[in-house]
């Protein structure tokens, strides 16, 4: 669909395939590019599950620096929401999303991989938001996204050193959610995401909601987000067809309505 960027669906799961040589730099067309494709998918009735992949090399490098280099102040005011937009465009597609990593996911490209709810990671990958570095701070939701995920503590360890993380180290720090041989990334999100793609779309959507609203709010706002959205579900064919099927000790078909 894009230059850079295109949807590749089989099945219901739909790939997000980054495709800018040689490192999938992320400068501004790759990230409305990503907008566009994220947004394609979470409107798809067909889709019932995501995987974001940037090929058997590289997740993403990172930010384009030259491309940043020369913005101002004001040049970045305007163009820093837009990035964040572009990124939360990937967290609020309303299916689950796997990021397969292979190579190196860095700076934006580890921001890019913190918008998926699952992460599988090659032997070999690499992690890190190293901004730092630069003389700035992660600007696509990584000093929001990471310590959400891995704790405050561990995300100020990687955000204040710029250092990269292993995968090992991803996974023992809950960055990444499994490692496989680098060959094996991309068969293994499928896998994955199979694991979504029969299942009753619309409980799955609301079940993504409840959650990660309810983690920006105070409990008794997430409760209140939750019960109403299982009680939405009730007015589902698919809530129907899943009681009735337990009742009658039968596996249920689930259409998505």
């Amino acid at each position: 669909m894009g230059e850079f960027v295109r949807v590749e669906i089989s099945g219901h799961i739909a790939t997000i395939r980054l495709d800018r040589p040689k490192m999938n730099a992320l400068n501004r067309q790759v990230q409305e590019e990503i907008a566009e494709a994220a947004r394609l998918v979470d409107a798809d009735p067909e889709t019932h599950a995501v995987i974001v992949y940037g090929g058997e090399r590289v997740f993403a490098a990172g930010a384009d620096i030259k491309e940043m280099a020369v913005m101002s102040y004001a040049d970045m005011a305007v163009h820093s929401r837009t990035l964040q937009d572009c990124f939360t465009a990937v967290a609020r597609i309303g299916k689950p999303v796997i990021a397969a990593i292979t190579g190196y996911a860095l700076g934006g490209g580890c921001e890019l991989a913190l918008c998926a709810d699952f992460r599988v990671a090659g032997e070999s990958a690499k992690l890190g938001q190293p901004e730092i570095t630069l003389g700035i701070i992660p600007g696509a939701g990584g000093t929001q996204r990471l310590p959400r995920l891995v704790g405050p503590a561990r995300a100020k360890d990687l955000i204040f050193t710029g250092r990269h993380v292993d995968a090992a180290e991803a996974l023992a720090i809950g960055l990444v959610d499994r490692v496989v041989p680098d060959g094996e990334v991309y068969t293994a999100a499928l896998e994955l995401a199979a694991t979504f793609a029969e299942g009753p779309v619309a409980a799955v959507r609301a079940a993504k909601l409840a959650i990660d609203h309810g983690l920006e709010s105070d409990l008794d706002t997430g409760l209140e987000i939750e019960r109403l959205q299982f009680s939405g579900l009730f007015a589902t064919q698919d809530a129907r067809e899943g009681m009735t099927a337990f009742a009658e000790k039968r596996r249920p078909k689930f259409t998505g309505q």
